[in-house]
């Protein structure tokens, strides 16, 4: 057996701090859920880092039939395309899995993160449900055939199902319909899975007791999705799970570091959202219109948060 490796004390506290920024709350009274997953940020990392042979499939994509225009949001798009460019800048191998309603939205993010090889896009037809829980099942045999299976399977805003099998946004608006069944993917026991989510409906947030969940958030006990994950971040805001991830991956291993802060930086997360708003291609969720935010947050309060988290790892 491979002896794991062991870690100074010093980097386990620094991402232990970099576990309490990216979960501040901003609104939504999380500390609960923050709580109930603490420690999920070193476990996903050291997962990542420790792996032998890592193939990541990252999925992401949450669309809001009502909003104006309709769109997926801006979270999550950004936080995977962040990922996916500083895990393949390091040599990892990944892919990324949506659903039509959000494919555009994703694969334009995808690219302006200045990906430069073309990256495997799965993408899961919204429309009726047997046909879509088929075609999920094709695609897990799929990866089975993969000269590298998955090793990993990362969610960033996602939004999952509830006890009742309906999706709900942080409304409490069904929108199962909007929302292709990406989340059997987590139920492929060969595969790895992490969850980062903000609001408790997102995929992972089962490792939750659904009692914490509803009686913290808004709307709790119809959102809670019941989705489980080996690993579970909870967020201020979803995209700062990327930051989580790949920082904590910079201190684990330290010749990744260089690479990571190479795509890791606010202008490009601000590049990114730029040109997903002016493409018309997104909207803010909690805005519903577009808009050079996330979350209701400005880019100026994002890059920020980055900035904090970096200045812990180079501090």
């Amino acid at each position: 057996m491979t002896k794991k490796p062991q870690y100074e004390r010093e980097i386990l506290d620094k991402i232990a701090s970099l576990e309490t920024i990216c979960s501040r709350d901003v609104g939504r009274s999380i500390e609960s859920l923050v709580e109930a997953a603490k420690g999920g940020l070193l476990g996903a990392a050291r997962s990542i880092a420790e792996h032998p042979h890592l193939n990541v499939a990252i999925v992401t994509g949450f669309f809001m039939p009502n909003g104006n225009p309709p769109r997926p949001e801006t979270d999550g798009s950004i936080g995977c395309a962040l990922l996916a460019a500083s895990l393949i800048e390091v040599g990892i191998s990944v892919r990324i899995v949506t659903d039509s309603l959000c494919e555009a939205a994703v694969k334009t993010a995808v690219i302006e993160a200045g990906i430069s090889q073309n990256i495997p896009l799965d993408i899961v037809a919204v429309g009726e449900l047997t046909e879509n829980q088929n075609s999920v099942a094709s695609l897990l045999e799929f990866w089975n055939t993969l000269a590298s299976p998955i090793s990993h399977i990362i969610s960033i805003e996602r939004a999952g199902p509830g006890e009742n099998d309906i999706v709900h946004n942080m409304r409490g608006e069904d929108i199962t319909t909007y929302t292709a069944p990406l989340h059997l993917l987590f139920e492929s026991e060969k595969i790895i899975s992490v969850g980062i989510g903000d609001g408790g409906n997102e995929l992972g947030m089962g490792n939750i007791p659904r009692e914490v969940i509803a009686k913290n958030i808004r709307h709790g006990e119809e959102i809670a999705c019941r989705i489980k994950c080996n690993y579970l971040i909870v967020c201020g805001v979803s995209n700062w799970g990327a930051y989580g991830i790949l920082l904590a991956l910079s201190l684990l291993r330290p010749d990744w570091k260089a690479a990571i802060f190479k795509k890791l930086n606010p202008e490009t997360e601000n590049h990114i959202l730029e040109t997903l708003i002016n493409k018309n291609l997104v909207i803010d969720g909690i805005r519903g219109i577009p808009s050079l935010s996330v979350d209701n947050l400005s880019w100026e309060f994002h890059a920020e948060v980055l900035k904090s988290a970096i200045e812990i790892v180079v501090g």
